[in-house]
């Protein structure tokens, strides 16, 4: 996880964005995998497979055994590279490529989750960073994207490694489990950089963070996008979230840092919280379901982060989140006193809230008095690919 992230016990982050329209999203955020400038150039197509016999990727019958070989296997920075994997469980943490993608060539990491590449399986590509005798392992910088810091105090910090590697790469179809983090993504000794990742029709569950992305610098019309995808985070203390998003801006960018679409984020305290160690963050959620496990009692001593969470955020940290057609369910929808002052919020479309019925929603907000049932029908992680990508009736 995340080194300013990882400071969640004593520092904080933003979390959020803005985009310019649904369809210029559309456009710039399905990145073109041919490679770029060179004609003759042909990028690398490698497969990954229990089945194969581990020698060099190229086909599914000469296929790697294991994520990291191929991605090792990645020739070079040029871009339009592919990875695709055969549905099974891999055993695999901090993954990190050779090389990352180009500007208008991203690489690309799939699960052949419906055997039309080649591989004849159906289901999840499985990344399980836990132990595979002793269960999850919730141990600080320890996921299935590598990222580290040599200054943290403990976990695995032996050295200092920035999930920047991981820049300009897409990923569809995984489900990742078993770790700290999901698809989080932390910058460390390179924040204050531009970062891109795409991540599509994926599962993202760890005990601190679902998903997320920490501590690059805008790029306009670039954002980090995650879409199609569902979320979770398994604990409550300190730094957490279902997604994380911190920003190194000192002043809130126009444009956002991250863009959500369509995507479930189910946590036990928060749905979307800037990270401790933030400074400024931004984050555009589009026909997103929040949903938060904590309804506390304050009467009884209860409290909570609230869905949108700036709890203990540094003294440049801000959060601006723009919300469009989403539903919320929570405590509350910011984070209750003076900490929720750094946060903002705009509201596009039908914005919807469910929270303790003492607790104001801000403007812009539908307020729900009822039970939402199927906000609450989404709270379990979807058993298939198929389940994640299907869509409402109407829709």
């Amino acid at each position: 996880m995340s080194t300013s992230l990882r400071l969640r016990r004593n520092l904080p982050l933003v979390v959020l964005g803005w985009l310019a329209s649904t369809c210029v999203a559309s456009f710039l955020f399905t990145p073109s995998f041919a490679a770029a400038g060179d004609a003759a150039r042909k990028p690398a197509t490698l497969y990954v497979s229990k089945l194969g016999d581990n020698t060099d990727g190229s086909s599914w019958a000469k296929a790697f055994r294991s994520i990291q070989s191929a991605l090792d296997a990645v020739p070079d920075d040029q871009g339009g590279h592919k990875i695709i994997v055969r549905p099974d469980t891999y055993v695999e943490a901090n993954l990190a490529p050779s090389h990352k993608g180009a500007a208008g060539a991203y690489n690309l990491l799939i699960g052949d989750s419906d055997g039309s590449l080649g591989s004849q399986a159906k289901g999840w590509v499985v990344i399980d960073s836990g132990d595979p005798e002793k269960g999850f392992k919730s141990w600080d910088w320890w996921g299935p994207f590598r990222s580290s810091d040599k200054n943290w105090a403990g976990g695995n910090n032996s050295e200092t490694f920035s999930s920047i590697i991981w820049d300009r790469w897409t990923m569809r179809n995984l489900y990742v489990a078993g770790g700290d983090g999901g698809f989080f993504f932390d910058l460390t000794n390179k924040s204050g950089e531009g970062f891109t990742v795409v991540v599509e029709n994926c599962v993202g569950t760890g005990r601190a963070f679902g998903g997320g992305v920490a501590y690059p610098i805008v790029r306009p019309g670039e954002p980090s996008v995650f879409r199609h995808c569902y979320f979770l985070a398994l604990d409550w203390v300190g730094d957490t979230a279902a997604v994380l998003v911190g920003g190194w801006e000192k002043s809130m960018p126009e444009h956002p840092h991250a863009l959500f679409e369509d995507c479930t984020l189910v946590h036990t305290d928060n749905a979307v919280a800037l990270s401790y160690a933030s400074h400024c963050a931004r984050a555009r959620f589009v026909n997103c379901r929040m949903i938060v496990l904590n309804f506390t009692q304050p009467e009884m001593g209860g409290r909570s982060t609230g869905i949108i969470c700036t709890e203990h955020h540094a003294p440049t940290g801000r959060l601006h989140v723009d919300l469009e057609d989403c539903t919320l369910a929570g405590y509350s929808v910011l984070t209750p006193g003076p900490e929720g002052e750094v946060a903002t919020v705009t509201t596009k479309g039908k914005v919807q809230a469910y929270v303790q019925y003492k607790l104001p929603v801000p403007a812009g907000f539908e307020r729900l008095g009822l039970w939402p049932t199927d906000l609450f029908a989404k709270i379990a992680p979807p058993r298939t690919p198929e389940e994640l990508s299907a869509k409402p009736a109407g829709k």
